[in-house]
């Protein structure tokens, strides 16, 4: 179970590896002179298999709107599909200059300088998003470039402001800008699959929102990896498996959500998360056979992207929704895990709602980009969650292991006493006559002797005879321990009586007995073997006293008023751990002349009365027994 404690910190500390690089710059390119091209030139292209040259020539000045850095994309027509874009370098004085084009919206993209094409991209799936890093040479300053934009979405043109400069200061900003998301989903799914491999070497009843939690990070991380245009840029050979992977990755997400809230805080009120985590696999297997035949022959593409869009965000804005309301519900029952809960989702939420929402408010036409900060908080709070369930599991692992042992070692002095009940029943009553003879005759003997010496001797063996009759009557008290004869008994006055027979004998052995009992105790019992059972509790404690020895003595009532408790405290010289757990056991005794069995009757007769001993000692400090009975009504 060390294991299981390093393996969730191990977790929680692995998803804050990202955080430095979450707070790092977006941009660290101000650091270095630049020069910033905040205008350009647009114009919608009817036919996307012109040339540059047939486009110039063919193209009247007017038709090209000017744009400037902030202004909104412009609506693209309804039969268009491409776009011409047109800017003018400024001239500089670079090495090795280099041009960074950021959120470039097009599918397709073609960059001409001098009717020569130094950059083209082609996909062959619906992505948008483009991040180029252009090389450039120094005898193009100054010189008009051309972009050709192709698409089938509704939105083309360019949302950020050029940069010109050095080809080292903007790759390791362009590197240090767009690696976020790659190193963020990376990071997510290596965590992912580490704890999916982590289920064949650890015990799964300890770990029950394992698998789910494990499909949550990796479906997130899979999104923010395949949404970068990083990869889209670099690897474009992948580009369309990377697209394809985020729509599976977010057809995983809510149902896996869900599915780790089940295991967590079980069905819900009317068993509301299990029917929505039923709904979102449904939806979710709906959506994925879809996509699956949209790479058939079978003109469902258009379906698969409108049932997905719908679905995703809909999911994404009911479904939260839905969970905010019921850790809510949780949070006022004062559930500790849906405060924690609820703190991780509500920031992942807020935000993640609020871009899906101005996702469709701006027509689809906003990268989303903040929900990441709030993936994080939601991450670290299901897996601190976890966490706590692992130590829950584990500390009540140690709990059902300590009372497994309590009860094994009860088994075995119920076991104890069988045999010795067993064996005293079937020989204390054939022992104890053959003694009362043996004592009558010796008794005789003694009288009719003249000579001191063999009375002494037979005094002494009279002695051993009643010494061996009181363990005989010992036995069969054990063996039989039934109260034939029950009343009620006022608590109070047998521990008076009790008092009255002992002090002289504490009084010898130099200590005092302090009494403070509450009125109006009652048990159901025999009076006589309540006060042969405290009184060999009592008798135990005098004899462990040494000078100025205090026997504490006190009876109440317990707070549920359904248990009458007597408490029995001396200062006397203790016991250790190994002698406190073996007290009870026949003929186990700390006194030179003790057979042990007085403690195993009186553990017996507490036992018939229904009540409970209990033991605390310390070594030169002391013994507590405290014992709990049946309260009863006075008759």
């Amino acid at each position: 179970m060390n294991a299981l404690r390093k393996l969730a910190i191990v977790l929680v500390l692995s998803l804050f590896v990202v955080l430095p690089v979450l707070a790092s710059p977006a941009n660290a390119l101000t650091n270095t002179p630049m020069i910033e091209v905040t205008d350009w030139e647009m114009k919608w292209e009817d036919d996307p298999s012109s040339t540059l040259q047939d486009m110039i020539a063919g193209t009247d000045e007017s038709e090209w709107q000017t744009f400037t850095y902030g202004d909104d994309l412009p609506e693209k027509p309804e039969a268009i599909k491409a776009a011409w874009l047109r800017f003018r370098l400024p001239a500089f004085e670079f090495a090795r200059p280099t041009l960074l084009i950021s959120k470039l919206t097009g599918k397709d993209v073609t960059i001409y300088i001098d009717n020569r094409v130094v950059y083209e991209s082609h996909r062959s799936y619906p992505y948008n998003k483009n991040e180029i890093l252009l090389p450039l040479d120094a005898s193009e300053s100054g010189h008009t470039v051309y972009v050709l934009l192709e698409t089938d979405s509704h939105w083309l043109g360019l949302k950020q402001k050029m940069l010109l400069g050095e080809n080292q200061t903007l790759s390791k900003g362009y590197l240090k800008h767009d690696m976020l998301d790659v190193v963020l989903g990376a990071a997510l799914i290596f965590v992912s699959f580490s704890m999916f491999f982590s289920l064949f070497f650890l015990n799964k009843s300890y770990i029950a929102g394992w698998r789910p939690l494990s499909i949550v990070i990796f479906s997130i991380g899979l999104m923010i990896l395949t949404y970068s245009p990083y990869l889209h840029t670099v690897y474009r050979d992948y580009g369309f498996t990377l697209y394809y992977l985020f729509d599976v990755a977010s057809n995983l997400l809510m149902p896996s959500i869900y599915f780790f809230f089940e295991r967590i805080f079980g069905a819900g009120p009317y068993k509301l998360i299990t029917r929505i985590r039923k709904l979102l696999i449904t939806i979710s297997t709906v959506s994925l056979l879809l996509l699956i035949a949209s790479f058939t022959p079978l003109a469902v593409g258009s379906l698969y992207t409108s049932v997905t869009t719908l679905t995703f965000g809909g999911s994404v804005v009911i479904g939260n929704i839905l969970i905010f309301i019921l850790l809510i519900r949780y949070c006022l029952q004062k559930n500790r895990e849906a405060i924690i809960l609820t703190s991780g989702f509500g920031i992942f939420a807020l935000v993640g709602v609020s871009e899906v929402v101005w996702y469709f408010k701006q027509s689809m036409n906003y990268n989303l980009f903040f929900w990441k900060w709030g993936i994080i908080c939601f991450i670290a709070a299901l897996v601190i969650i976890l966490a706590r369930r692992i130590l829950h599991n584990y500390e009540q692992v140690l709990k059902y292991s300590k009372q497994l042992e309590v009860f094994n070692n009860e088994l075995q002095r119920s076991e104890k006493m069988e045999i010795i009940s067993q064996l005293a029943a079937s020989v204390a009553h054939e022992v104890r006559n053959p003694l009362q003879v043996t004592r009558g005759f010796l008794q005789l003997l003694r009288d009719k002797t003249k000579i001191d010496k063999d009375k002494s001797f037979m005094m002494l063996a009279i002695d051993e005879l009643d010494r061996a009759s009181e363990i005989i009557t010992d036995f069969l008290t054990f063996a039989k321990p039934q109260l034939e004869h029950t009343t009620i008994l006022n608590v109070k006055e047998e521990l008076h009586q009790i008092e009255g027979i002992l002090i002289p004998l504490a009084t010898m052995q130099g200590g005092v007995i302090n009494v403070e009992l509450a009125p109006d105790l009652y048990v159901r019992g025999n009076s006589s073997k309540l006060k042969q059972a405290l009184i060999n509790i009592i008798k135990n404690s005098i004899e462990a006293l040494n000078k100025e020895g205090v026997i504490f003595i006190q009876a109440y009532l317990e707070n549920d008023s359904k248990h009458v408790v007597i408490r029995i405290k001396d200062n006397g010289e203790g016991m250790n751990e190994t002698d406190l757990k073996r007290l009870g056991e026949p003929y186990y005794s700390k006194k030179s002349k003790g057979t042990g069995l007085g403690l195993m009757v009186t553990f017996r007769i507490i036992e018939v009365m229904q009540g409970k001993i209990e033991f605390r000692s310390q070594k030169g400090v002391g013994t507590e027994a405290t014992i709990h009975f049946p309260a009863a009504a006075k008759e």
